[in-house]
C-alpha cells in the first residue's frame, strides 16, 4: 500500500447501518496486519454487542459511563469523566472468545480496539487510580503521559497510552519510529515493529494539531520503494494512522491536544529508534512546562 496524506487520516463519519459508530479503522483499510479500532457513541440505556473471536480486546471510555456484561464477567461504572481532559480513562481488557454487551449508564463515547491473538489472558479493568502518570520531555516538548496498558501488562500485543500536549508544544519528539524488530546482543528489544493509531481530541472543537509521518532508509516501506512523506492536519475526533516511520506532533497555539495511542505488533513493547539528527535537543531541556500535569 502506498500511503499519502489522504489515506493516513480517518475522519469521523455517520454510518446509517450502524448508528452508534463514529469512526472505524480495519486492517484492510489501514493496509496492515493487526489493529482494528472504532469510536462509538451511545445514549443512556443504549447497547452495543460484540464477540472478540480470536482477538484480544480493550474498551477505553472517552466520555460517559458504561456497564459491560460478558461470558467472562460483568462490570459497572466504567468511566464517568465529562471530557478526556478531566481525568485518566478506565480501560477494560477482555480476552479472545469473549461475548460482551456494553450499556451506556450515562451517554457518551468510547473507543474499542482489538488485535489477533493465540494467547489467553484474564479480563482486567484498569481504573484511573491504577494508571501511572508522568511528564515526558521538557520545555516546549513537555507532555503528560497516562500509561493505560503499558509494556509489561499481562496481555499479548496491545499497548494503550493517553498523551496530553499543551498549546504550542510538541510530542512524540524527538521524532521516533518503531517499524523493525531489532534485538541486541543481550537479547533486549531495541526497536519493535508496531502499527499505531493516534486518536485525537482537542479541547475546543475548532482546534487542531499537525503530525508529520516520514520514513528513511531503515524503514521497510522506504526500502521497498514506497516511502512516506506526509504532513497531516489532525482535527478533533479524527484518527491518524502510523504504519511505519517517524511521527512527531505539534499542538496549535491556544489548544490542548489529547490523543489515545493504540499500538500492536511484534512485541508488547514501546521500544523505538529516534531520528539521530534530532536526538541532540534532549540535552537542552531546562525545565518542565508548568501547565503540566493537567490533573
Amino acid at each position: 500500500m502506498h500511503y499519502t496524506e489522504q489515506n493516513l487520516v480517518v475522519r469521523p463519519a455517520r454510518y446509517p447501518e450502524d448508528p452508534s459508530l463514529r469512526l472505524r479503522v480495519t486492517p484492510e483499510t489501514a493496509g496492515w496486519d493487526f489493529i482494528s479500532f472504532e469510536v462509538r457513541r451511545l445514549e443512556r440505556g443504549q447497547t452495543w454487542s460484540f464477540a472478540t473471536a480470536e482477538n484480544e480486546f480493550a474498551l477505553v471510555n472517552l466520555t460517559g459511563r458504561y456497564g459491560v456484561i460478558s461470558n467472562r464477567g460483568q462490570w459497572t461504572g466504567i468511566g464517568g469523566r465529562s471530557t478526556v481532559f478531566a481525568d485518566a480513562a478506565h480501560a477494560l481488557y477482555l480476552p479472545r472468545r469473549t461475548e460482551l454487551e456494553v450499556t451506556a449508564e450515562e451517554a457518551g463515547e468510547f473507543a474499542a480496539t482489538w488485535v489477533p491473538t493465540d494467547e489467553d489472558h484474564a479480563p482486567w479493568l484498569i481504573r484511573p487510580g491504577d494508571v501511572k502518570r508522568s511528564i515526558r520531555g521538557g520545555d516546549n516538548v513537555s507532555r503528560q503521559i497516562n500509561d493505560l496498558l503499558p509494556p509489561g501488562s499481562p496481555v499479548h500485543r496491545l499497548v494503550l497510552v493517553e498523551v496530553y500536549t499543551p498549546s504550542g508544544n510538541w510530542s512524540s519528539y524527538p521524532p521516533h519510529k518503531h517499524d523493525r524488530h531489532v534485538v541486541d546482543d543481550q537479547g533486549r528489544i531495541t526497536e519493535a515493529d508496531l502499527e499505531e493509531v493516534y486518536y485525537y481530541r482537542i479541547d475546543r472543537p475548532e482546534g487542531y494539531a499537525y503530525q508529520r509521518i516520514y520514513t528513511d532508509d531503515t524503514s521497510p516501506l522506504h526500502r521497498a520503494g514506497k516511502p512516506i512523506e506526509a504532513l497531516v492536519r489532525a482535527d478533533d475526533g479524527c484518527a491518524v494512522l502510523v504504519p511505519e516511520g517517524y511521527h512527531p506532533v505539534v499542538s496549535a497555539p491556544g489548544y490542548t491536544t489529547y490523543y489515545l495511542n493504540v499500538l500492536a505488533g511484534s512485541a508488547q513493547s514501546l521500544a523505538n529508534y529516534e531520528d539521530p539528527r534530532f536526538r541532540w535537543m534532549k540535552e537542552t531541556y531546562r525545565g518542565v512546562d508548568p501547565r503540566l500535569p493537567l490533573y
